[in-house]
């Protein structure tokens, strides 16, 4: 599972021209599911997102998460972060899980950080339109696969 986070001061998705979710404060995070993720990639994920220390403190050092600041999650489903350009100059999304996996696993997910913060999300498979003032900026990649 991947995900690609962004600190974000405010953040909208929109559907066809109709706001589905928004958030004020926080985080923005792009998520992609690998047909080989489980329910404990989705968990790991979601507890380093709203545990990961990217927001200022009194003295202006990342020390805060998201949940100490009052903020919000924006998650949008984004097959493309599983994008291969080994070959070729068209990308290929074949590590990309199907809709019968990847649903459940973002809903998975989503359940899982709604637990520690609010959440707000687009829809699973959506032709989405997402607009947001990066904060910082501040953008953090993660794979659950590397864990790093």
């Amino acid at each position: 599972m991947r995900a690609l986070i962004q600190r974000s001061l405010q953040a909208t998705v929109t559907i066809s021209g109709e706001a589905v979710g928004s958030i004020s404060h926080g985080l923005v995070v792009l998520l992609g599911v690998e047909h080989e993720d489980t329910a404990e990639d989705a968990e790991w994920l979601a507890g380093k997102i709203h545990q990961m220390r990217i927001f200022g403190d009194a003295d202006g050092k990342m020390n805060l998460g998201v949940k100490e600041v009052g903020g919000a999650v924006l998650v949008i489903s984004q097959f493309t972060l599983h994008a291969s350009t080994k070959k070729g100059n068209r990308p290929s999304f074949i590590r990309a899980a199907r809709p019968e996996v990847a649903i459940p696993l973002y809903e998975h997910f989503m359940s899982t950080l709604s637990k520690e913060v609010p959440v707000q999300c687009g829809v699973f498979g959506a032709d989405m339109q997402v607009a947001l003032i990066n904060d910082g900026p501040v953008t953090v990649w993660m794979d659950s696969k590397s864990k790093e």
